[in-house]
């Protein structure tokens, strides 16, 4: 079982660099299942009914997201009827849509954890440790493979988790922050890691944005209208390798790709 996970798409440039790459990567890795954060992906801030159908039409076979999963409202035409998109499982009871989904691929049922940090992100969210210790309990038994996405800005609670769940899943991979980190491998027990995924958006960007924008909001500290940019892009993920007779994890490889 090979995995494609790949980090968050950033607006126009972001799902075309997207679409436009990943048949590529898919072919040339003998790739099996392809997981996407999409938060992004609506003008840089949310999803919508479209940009989902075309993160799909790319390749993704389940798109995860984050903090920002609510800024699009065209996603709750959706959000509870498309099997394959989450939203952070920790975020309070009675939430729409769902944190964690399984996937069937062959022979195989993919379990997909969503997970919100809580460390300088909204903080009326539930444990991110304890849910996982709870969906990891209650789908255990029905899965050959668990995947988690924790969307968090720290990277302290990022290696915490990911040292929490070693041995119980196959992987856990940072969302949110836009840059790809150096630091993927296995974890004594197993487990795979990196503490960001990075984004598939314009290179030459703060974070997918327009540079001019943030570097004014620091200089000014006043508000101001975010813009995507444009550009040539970057492609950033991870590619997760798997025995299918044990299920165990065998390799993690990052991806970093000019588009």
């Amino acid at each position: 079982m090979r995995i494609l996970i790949v980090g968050d798409v950033v607006g126009r440039s972001g799902r075309r660099a997207f679409n436009n790459l990943t048949p590529k990567i898919k072919s040339e890795n003998n790739i099996d299942v392809v997981i996407v954060n999409g938060e992004n992906s609506a003008h840089g801030r949310g999803i919508s009914c479209s940009t989902f159908n075309e993160l799909l039409a790319g390749g993704a076979d389940i798109i995860t997201s984050g903090n920002h999963i609510w800024d699009n409202k065209d996603v709750f035409n959706i959000i509870d009827r498309e099997p394959f998109l989450l939203r952070p499982a920790n975020y309070p009871e009675g939430t729409p849509g769902k944190g964690f989904c399984i996937y069937p691929y062959r022979a195989k049922n993919i379990g997909v954890i969503n997970l919100s940090g809580r460390v300088f992100m909204p903080t009326m969210l539930d444990c991110p440790f304890a849910k996982a210790a709870e969906i990891i309990h209650d789908i255990n038994k029905s899965c050959d493979i668990i995947v988690v996405d924790f969307h968090a800005e720290a990277t302290s609670e990022k290696m915490a988790l990911a040292f929490f769940l070693d041995g119980r899943v196959n992987a856990v991979f940072g969302t949110h922050t836009h840059v790809q980190t150096a630091d993927a491998r296995l974890l004594p027990k197993g487990t795979a890691y990196i503490s960001d995924l990075g984004m598939v958006g314009a290179r030459d960007s703060i974070l997918g944005v327009v540079p001019d924008l943030i570097v004014e909001k620091f200089l000014t500290a006043m508000p101001n209208k975010f813009e995507v940019a444009a550009g040539d892009c970057i492609y950033c993920g991870i590619i997760v390798a798997g025995d299918d007779k044990t299920n165990k994890t065998l390799s993690i490889e990052r991806i970093y790709e000019q588009v």
